[in-house]
């Protein structure tokens, strides 16, 4: 059985911000609802310290995570940060309750999160700083343009955007430099693909996030689950595979709030799949990686 292309292992935002290609979700590093502080703080910081102990240099959060909670505890785990992790935090959402999830993107609103968010993660600059969603009462040239200024003062270095369209990117980066784009996509769930075929042609990261949603308990009959046993994984191991097969675009962050699902996750960097697996699983055929 034929390999398919070769799987590169780190992909490089903007051209100068290299990470290995497995990232980390601390969406759920504070709690199942992630609205609060944790109930055992010292349970989620060895959670952060583990991920970058199994090689993860990506890890993505948000102000609205824990309501800052989760950048506290990415400080009070990983400050001063080892050289080469990047801490990605995004603003431009809030929510007023467990459940409710509601876009923000007034300029002023965006800049204060962005100075909050440096503040909780003891940074003077971040490195990814993203817009969460994009809100609909706000000119996305407005939105984008704020990111754009503190860019201009030195406390973003790169700017990214999420759950967006193809359309929306272009009016973005005719505003300002993007480097990556973060997306809800998985093996089950792929309904971006053209977002993410622009992100392959123009050079952009793909953020998948969600990466897992539709693996937890796959049909015993079905691909997912006939290749998890062939190779003696997991079918979110195989998951997770096929995510970093499909493209050397991609960049997988699969989140959760145990370290054995945790270093379950990190193993699947290393499971290849064959070229029938891949293809018995669906989707486009994988992007070769370059060079």
């Amino acid at each position: 059985m034929n390999d398919v292309p070769r799987v590169p292992r780190s992909i490089t935002l903007g051209k100068d911000l290299t990470v290995h290609r497995l990232g980390f979700g601390a969406l759920r590093l504070t709690g199942p609802h992630a609205w609060g502080p944790p109930a055992r703080p010292e349970k989620a910081v060895r959670l952060a310290r583990r991920a970058v102990e199994l090689g993860v240099t990506f890890i993505d959060t948000a102000d609205v995570y824990g309501l800052g909670a989760s950048e506290e505890v990415l400080a009070a785990a990983l400050h001063p940060y080892p050289a080469g992790l990047v801490v990605a935090t995004k603003a431009g959402e809030v929510r007023p309750s467990p459940h409710q999830w509601r876009p923000l993107g007034r300029p002023e609103y965006l800049r204060q999160q962005a100075e909050l968010s440096l503040r909780r993660l003891r940074l003077e600059c971040a490195e990814l700083f993203q817009l969460h969603r994009v809100d609909p009462q706000v000119p996305l040239e407005d939105q984008v343009g704020a990111l754009k200024q503190l860019q201009d003062e030195g406390k973003v270095r790169h700017i990214g955007l999420s759950e967006v369209t193809v359309e929306q990117i272009e009016r973005a980066r005719a505003v300002a430099d993007v480097v990556s784009v973060q997306n809800k996509y998985s093996l089950t769930d792929r309904r971006y693909e053209d977002v993410l075929e622009y992100c392959e042609r123009h050079g952009l990261a793909f953020i998948a996030y969600k990466p897992l949603a539709g693996s937890a308990r796959p049909d015993p009959d079905g691909a997912l689950a006939r290749v998890a046993r062939e190779l003696g994984a997991s079918a979110a191991q195989v998951a997770l595979a096929w995510l970093l097969h499909r493209s050397p675009a991609v960049l997988p962050i699969p989140g959760t709030a145990s370290v054995a699902h945790l270093e379950a996750n990190a193993a699947a960097a290393d499971l290849v799949l064959g070229e029938e697996q891949y293809a018995a699983l669906g989707g486009p055929p994988p992007v070769a990686a370059q060079g």
